[in-house]
């Protein structure tokens, strides 16, 4: 147990020296903004947006999914894209009868009858109010639940810890199903107790973890997710293909996409980007959650908006892991490439392409006017980076946009900190700042003085931890704290 507290420090030693790394090379650039959050040039979220007209095939877009997450999709779908609102609302409704889920059943029906009466189309028909259905499916739950509950009783009287644990997890199973998230949660979390082995508490964070990506609390995912990578550093996993099987690494890629999609939420691209691209094509099987296309997109993006050219070219074109996932979005490959490659204009007319597409992904969508922005931004920066100066008449082809459009654009990043550079708005001219190179050296070297002091006082103070076994554990209930302040 000690060992286990040990390595829940380590990782979170390690966590926050990551966070601490610079995001940006660009000499004498203000980068606070860009880490700490939404810069105040990002057009602002509209949770109520709409999309008028939409070319998904609705079939093959939620057919990547399973389970619960299909159907949150379609919804999505049809509160935001009223052109595709009936026929996304009958498919959800579909989906929604393999389940015990009648109450939704009833919402989404609801929906589709308000969504048609409102169709001037007399061709579009919908499927009837099933209560029959509804009626049966409650007393079918019912049943289920009770004998469940029966079942765990049962296992209970005979202190079967095993089966007691599947006894827990079946009974999440079925509130799952029934769409019962608060009470899934609380079963999957009880099975806790009752977890024998490794492998028993790992399944038990992933179902944790599945459980609280749709109820979207991000900060449990991400404590499940340590768990779960603890768990599998105190097996000797380490991340190797040859080290480890099939569900060792299953499990990793699951905690890695999970993860990022909580940094994401959270609005930590840069750590979104990474977990991302930590995720293993060859054993990924996470469907209930996410999809490959969505790996690659996501993974893309965030990478993009807060990666500078050489950790591009490192983590993302280079990488052989990553290149699976890309190939199956060529549209996103092809942004990731032309970005590279400097061709900005050509880049940003792709991105635009596809932000319809894009703002009807229901993770993505509030972040993407945020990394569209950062992505843009980073783009203006590294144009200009090499120069002194730069013609904004140039610049404006470069960037497919106006000169006025350039000019205002790049006055308001200059007023954020982003851009050290003066415009000379007469002849059009953008000139960069002059920089002290001799006080900007000292500082960088005080900077590396101090960065390299912490990072040696973390390693030797996780050595003397593993050296002495000490561990810290934090005490959950009042009891256990009147116990130790009464002795």
């Amino acid at each position: 147990m000690h060992g286990d507290l040990v390595n829940n420090l380590v990782v979170s030693i390690d966590d926050t020296e990551m966070e601490n790394e610079n995001d940006n090379n660009l000499s004498g650039m203000n980068t606070s903004s860009i880490q700490s959050g939404p810069s105040t040039l990002t057009q602002p979220y509209n949770p109520n947006f709409e999309i008028t007209n939409s070319l998904i095939d609705l079939d093959m877009y939620v057919s990547g999914y399973t389970g619960l997450m299909r159907i949150n999709r379609l919804v999505f779908l049809a509160e935001h894209c009223p052109s595709l609102r009936i026929d996304a609302l009958k498919l959800a409704l579909n989906y929604v009868q393999e389940t015990y889920n009648t109450q939704l059943y009833i919402s989404l029906h609801k929906q589709l009858s308000d969504a048609f009466n409102k169709q001037s189309q007399s061709s579009v028909s919908i499927p009837s109010y099933d209560s029959n259905w509804v009626e049966t499916t409650n007393k079918k739950s019912a049943l289920k639940l009770e004998k469940l509950d029966t079942d765990l009783k049962s296992a209970k009287s005979l202190s079967f810890k095993d089966c007691i644990r599947r006894g827990q997890e079946d009974l999440a199973d079925h509130f799952m199903d029934m769409g019962d998230l608060t009470n899934a949660l609380k079963c999957y979390c009880r099975s806790r107790d009752y977890c024998a082995n490794s492998k028993s508490i790992i399944n038990l964070c992933q179902n944790v973890i599945r459980v609280s990506v749709f109820m979207q609390n991000w900060s449990n995912v991400l404590s499940y997710v340590t768990k779960v990578e603890t768990t599998l550093e105190a097996m000797g996993f380490n991340g190797d293909n040859t080290s480890a099987n099939k569900e060792d690494l299953s499990a990793l890629c699951k905690v890695k996409c999970a993860a990022g999609l909580a940094e994401l939420n959270s609005k930590r691209y840069k750590s979104a980007a990474k977990c991302f691209l930590s995720a293993n094509f060859e054993n990924f099987n996470y469907y209930e959650v996410i999809t490959p296309n969505n790996v690659a997109i996501y993974g893309t993006l965030c990478a993009l908006a807060t990666y500078d050219r050489r950790e591009l070219q490192t983590h993302v074109i280079q990488s052989s892991a990553f290149k699976s996932f890309l190939e199956l979005e060529p549209q996103i490959r092809d942004i990731l490439f032309k970005f590279n490659e400097s061709k900005y204009a050509i880049c940003l007319k792709l991105m635009d392409q596809m932000k319809d597409h894009l703002l009807l992904d229901m993770h993505l969508s509030p972040h993407v006017n945020t990394l569209y922005a950062w992505i843009r931004h980073r783009a203006l920066r590294q144009y200009f980076n090499p120069y002194k100066s730069a013609d904004l008449n140039k610049m404006s082809l470069a960037f497919n946009t106006t000169t006025n459009a350039l000019e205002e654009e790049l006055i308001n990043l200059i007023l954020d900190g982003q851009i050290q550079a003066r415009i000379d708005s007469q002849n059009k001219i953008l000139y960069a700042k002059d920089v002290n190179q001799r006080s900007f050296t000292f500082e960088k070297s005080l900077e590396m003085g101090r960065e390299y002091q912490k990072r040696t006082k973390s390693v030797v103070l996780r050595s003397l931890l593993m050296k002495y076994n000490i561990s810290v554990k934090q005490i959950n209930n009042q009891s256990q704290q009147q116990q130790i302040q009464s002795s």
